[in-house]
């Protein structure tokens, strides 16, 4: 997958089959317009893109900081896997807000992406104001001489599928919910950084530590089951959201994670790692001490090997 950030200046030379927008967590409402343009791109013969912005628009429209549930580096992830040909994260600010509709589809999906068919949801929205929508896309594919295909949402219980909808799962803790709306776990990547390295030499449990970026949308603070994915294998693990109010001092926003069935003696530092999110037990809350944190660890641990006996499907190893 060839990637395209940072700049306006660009020039694809391919006939592409192009779809659009923010493509935040990758839910199955998008995954039906991914599908639907890689086989259309199949059946042409065209490549594959993806027209996305390098951040929310609606934070640089409103100057309010807009938490994200797959990061750029997550997206360009999740994206690869997918296998699509490009991905375009095009810079976004207030000059490209003033954009009309139509100069969007002539000058960037037709003019730089070489679009010869546009992949689209009903609820699509593009141009100033957002002002550009499914029908506009139908009526200019003549003029532009491109294929507009539109796709009808995908639903849940009657209810568009939404990264909204994911949000409102997420808050309350609702993961295996959020999990079925995403159709994957909902995932962090990171780096291991170091802690407070209280874990292996006070409690007996070394922990892999992970600071999301700030733009990352975290899901209730609390304990979780969760997987993870180090060095090409998955471990069975307990992950704990939060700020460790028990800890004494201010601590960062983290995810702290007991890894199932890990060697002792391996260190994780710097290394990179996927924690994925399965099953929420318990909310984050405050121990009189480090002994009594322990004791509720011992018994988290416990929660989470016991999930995985009764959830083999997660093929661990």
């Amino acid at each position: 997958m060839q990637v395209i950030a940072g700049t306006r200046e660009f020039q694809i030379k391919e006939p592409t089959v192009v779809t659009i927008g923010k493509f935040d967590g990758r839910h199955k409402g998008h995954q039906k317009l991914l599908q639907r343009m890689l086989l259309l791109g199949k059946q042409k013969g065209f490549r594959t893109a993806i027209f996305t912005f390098d951040m929310a628009p609606a934070g640089v429209v409103s100057g309010k900081k807009q938490s994200l549930i797959t990061t750029n580096a997550e997206r360009r992830n999740n994206m690869e896997k997918t296998g699509i040909d490009y991905l375009v994260e095009y810079p976004f600010n207030q000059e490209v807000a003033q954009m009309p509709p139509e100069e969007f589809v002539e000058r960037i999906l037709v003019g730089q992406m070489k679009a010869q068919a546009i992949v689209a949801g009903t609820d699509c929205g593009f141009g100033y104001r957002r002002a550009g929508d499914a029908a506009l896309l139908q009526r200019l594919a003549p003029d532009y001489g491109y294929e507009a295909v539109i796709i009808e949402k995908e639903q849940d219980e009657h209810r568009d599928i939404s990264s909204t909808y994911i949000r409102e799962q997420l808050d309350e803790g609702h993961i295996g919910k959020a999990n079925e709306l995403l159709g994957e776990p909902y995932a962090i990547h990171g780096e291991v950084v170091h802690g407070n390295h209280i874990g292996a030499p006070l409690l007996g449990f070394p922990t892999a530590n992970l600071l999301p970026p700030p733009e990352k949308y975290l899901p209730r603070f609390g304990v979780y089951a969760s997987r993870v994915l180090i060095d090409g294998k998955y471990y069975g693990g307990v992950s704990n959201i939060g700020a460790k109010p028990t800890i004494t001092g201010e601590n960062p926003v983290g995810v702290e994670t007991f890894v199932l069935g890990l060697e002792s003696g391996v260190d994780l530092y710097g290394k990179n790692i996927e924690v994925q999110l399965l099953d929420f037990e318990r909310p984050e809350q405050k121990f009189a001490g480090l002994k009594e944190l322990k004791a509720r660890i011992e018994l988290d641990k416990q929660y989470a090997a016991e999930y995985f006996e009764r959830h083999p499907e997660w093929q661990l190893g």
